[in-house]
């Protein structure tokens, strides 16, 4: 059966090693007039004035986004699944899984075909801005997949019964695969 074509962004699933796994988030500043929307599953990176923004294909990564927290013109704390890029609230915080070795889930685009001697390679995000209806994200994994430097590390392929489906031509397109981000800020030595 092809693997339905549904992009979700980036999934928290676990983390590399037995260590425990809380999925945890860090608190990152949103600052105003930081411009892009922000969705739920959406690669974030650290920017040199000290907040995050959305990230693209080849910016090296804070994490994923999961939400965030900010207080709107009328004075109500808001929580939203996402950030509308036209937002201004002084003290907005967006909640990200920041941890250089957490794993996640994340669907292959549709060119390229994935093969199970694609684990160990490497593959840069392909941003697509998501829904503000549902707040999901509609990021997905770049079908070229090579040894070269790329934002994630494959690590293998979900269980999920309906997007797990290997092998050639477009039978293997929207596979869901499991990464760990490569190109991490923490795992830099120079800085933003």
């Amino acid at each position: 059966m092809a693997n339905t074509n549904a992009k979700f962004g980036l999934r928290p699933i676990g983390k590399l090693g037995s260590a425990s796994n809380s999925t945890g988030t860090t608190e990152y500043d949103i600052l105003t007039g930081t411009t892009g929307s922000i969705f739920t599953g959406d690669p974030v990176k650290m920017v040199n004035t000290g907040g995050i923004a959305v990230a693209a294909a080849g910016d090296l990564l804070l994490g994923v986004f999961q939400g965030c927290r900010y207080t709107d013109s009328a004075g109500d704390v808001i929580y939203s699944s996402h950030w509308p890029t036209t937002t201004a609230s002084a003290d907005a915080v967006a909640f990200v899984v920041d941890d250089p070795n957490a794993l996640f889930e994340v669907q292959s685009a549709a060119t390229g075909s994935v093969v199970q001697t694609v684990v160990g390679l490497n593959a840069d995000i392909v941003y697509t801005a998501g829904s503000t209806t549902t707040g999901r994200s509609n990021v997905d994994l770049s079908g070229t997949m090579a040894t070269g430097t790329a934002q994630c590390r494959i690590i293998g392929f979900s269980n999920d019964p309906e997007n797990n489906a290997l092998g050639t031509g477009s039978l293997s397109t929207y596979v869901n695969m499991i990464v760990k981000i490569n190109e991490h800020t923490y795992a830099q030595a120079v800085g933003v």
